[in-house]
């Protein structure tokens, strides 16, 4: 019997839209029928994936792959949480259907039932993705409930550094949302990083360093061709000609790394006579009393009238150095 199945579509469909990913239900609706499939399978012209999805050729699937294999799976549905976040790795494929299904996980896919699905959804994207907006709010929010607050802000911090959103429609998307566990955090961690902050350390210090010791606001993310090439000053006090540089070893471990920012201090010291403080996790999340108390007398030196504001959590002994 001659089938009817629209092949020209069929390979649109597997090469130009869903990278090799097709599921039955599609193939019914391109004409074909069970009998096709078994015939394609039998050819190695498809291989199964998950009962009912295929792919078209016999080797590895690619993380692009497997994440249309997952949506297809559950279809409608689409990424989420994490697997919806820029840059994610493909441990385990999170997908999102209605808030009315039950559904099983399938090995390396979790299902989560979402509410406003087809609402939330971009059905344009390839897979099918949440919003980002509403993805990074549900994975701060989950974060925040498992207390890792840190976490929740690395999220917001590595999504925003990307450009493809601002904290600001991040912000907007909260607002619209009913019921979010964690808003008030949330919003806090959005304040932090629309004032500039932009890693976890730069928020500890934003907030554990500089507000609860009462030290001028520094300006966030400057701009500097003091070294001829554009660079960005995390934390400048530009009255006081005092910039802070919070270094994480991420950013700052190896002796290339140190030497580029040892020569980014002194053209700006050559260049403006700016000095500029380095800071680490331990004078941040360990000693942020004495480490406000020396950026306070060198900011006192240059000229700021303070007050130092002691903290609940300063030692009694706490001092800052008169010039």
């Amino acid at each position: 019997m001659q089938t009817c199945l629209d092949l020209h579509s069929l390979d649109h469909l597997l090469t130009r839209v869903q990278d090799g990913i097709v599921c039955r239900r599609q193939i019914l609706e391109l004409g074909g029928t069970d009998n096709d499939i078994e015939r394609m399978l039998r050819r190695r012209e498809l291989t199964q994936v998950y009962v009912g999805v295929y792919v078209n050729h016999t080797g590895r699937l690619t993380r692009s792959q497997h994440r249309w294999a997952a949506v297809l799976a559950f279809w409608p549905a689409a990424l989420t949480l994490e697997s919806a976040l820029p840059g994610h790795p493909l441990d385990v494929v999170k997908v999102a259907v209605d808030l009315s299904r039950r559904v099983k996980n399938l090995p390396r896919v979790w299902v989560y039932p979402t509410s406003d699905l087809h609402q939330r959804t971009d059905w344009r994207a390839g897979p099918p993705t949440i919003g980002l907006e509403h993805a990074t709010i549900d994975v701060m929010s989950r974060r925040i409930g498992d207390t890792d607050v840190a976490g929740a802000f690395s999220t917001l911090a590595e999504v925003c550094h990307t450009r493809r959103t601002t904290p600001e429609r991040i912000a907007t998307i909260l607002d619209e949302r009913a019921r979010i566990a964690g808003r008030s955090t949330i919003a806090a961690l959005l304040a932090d990083r629309r004032d500039g902050a932009c890693s976890v350390l730069e928020r500890g210090y934003l907030n554990l360093v500089e507000r609860a010791h009462g030290l001028p606001r520094g300006s966030r993310q400057v701009r500097s061709d003091a070294t001829g090439r554009r660079t960005y000053q995390d934390v400048h006090y530009k009255p006081y000609g005092v910039i802070v540089e919070p270094d994480g070893l991420a950013w700052h471990d190896g002796t290339v790394a140190r030497t580029a920012d040892a020569r980014r201090d002194l053209a700006e010291l050559a260049v403006s006579s700016a000095l500029t403080a380095r800071v680490t996790y331990g004078l941040v999340f360990r000693e942020g009393c004495w480490t406000a108390a020396m950026i306070a007398a060198l900011l006192i030196r240059q000229g700021w009238p303070g007050p130092f504001r002691r903290c609940p959590k300063c030692p009694r002994d706490l001092e800052v150095l008169k010039p």
